[in-house]
């Protein structure tokens, strides 16, 4: 006669390795999309981020309306942080120049930072601190009557091209 204890049909709840090790594997994964979730910040104008979409677009050149106040617009679509602030309008690459990790505005302290690494920058790009070793890369930008336009074909990086990174932002009035 078979021992009960040995029988693998003796209990049809029980989960089978293959089973135990798929939900195991999914839960860090589930955790991890709740944490972010709990730490993104919301996307509205109240919080100071602003989802934002091109209004037009030909080829890697996307169009912008002018952000009509201080804050930070992102179009997750085309990794792009168009900024205003003090007078002006710049625009990013969304991911830090670290590891390509995108980056988050933290509105309780009026940065970005990469949540990988915690490489910290100012509003304007500026790095701060953190594993990073330059700035925010800048994308070309111009305006162009009630818009931005912004050059998604090549970045300006601080470290190669540092005239060039600060001056690249338009002005408003």
């Amino acid at each position: 006669m078979s021992d009960p204890s040995n029988d693998r049909t003796a209990c049809d709840r029980c989960l089978s390795r293959r089973g135990f090790l798929g939900h195991a594997v999914a839960l860090p994964a589930a955790l991890a999309a709740a944490v972010h979730l709990l730490d993104a910040e919301p996307a509205d104008a109240s919080a100071g981020i602003r989802p934002v979409t091109p209004a037009a677009s030909d080829g890697l050149e996307h169009r912008y309306p002018i952000p009509a106040a201080d804050g930070v617009s992102i179009d997750q679509a085309n990794q792009v942080i168009l900024v205003r602030s003090d007078g002006r309008v710049m625009a990013f690459n969304l991911a830090c120049p670290h590891e390509n990790t995108a980056l988050r505005w933290r509105r309780q302290d009026g940065r970005f930072q990469c949540p990988r690494h915690e490489s910290k920058y100012a509003p304007d790009g500026t790095f701060l601190e953190g594993r990073a070793t330059r700035n925010m890369d800048r994308l070309p930008i111009r305006r162009d009557g009630d818009q931005v336009v912004v050059d998604l074909s090549r970045m300006i990086k601080s470290d190669e091209q540092p005239d060039a990174w600060t001056a690249d932002a338009v002005a408003i009035s």
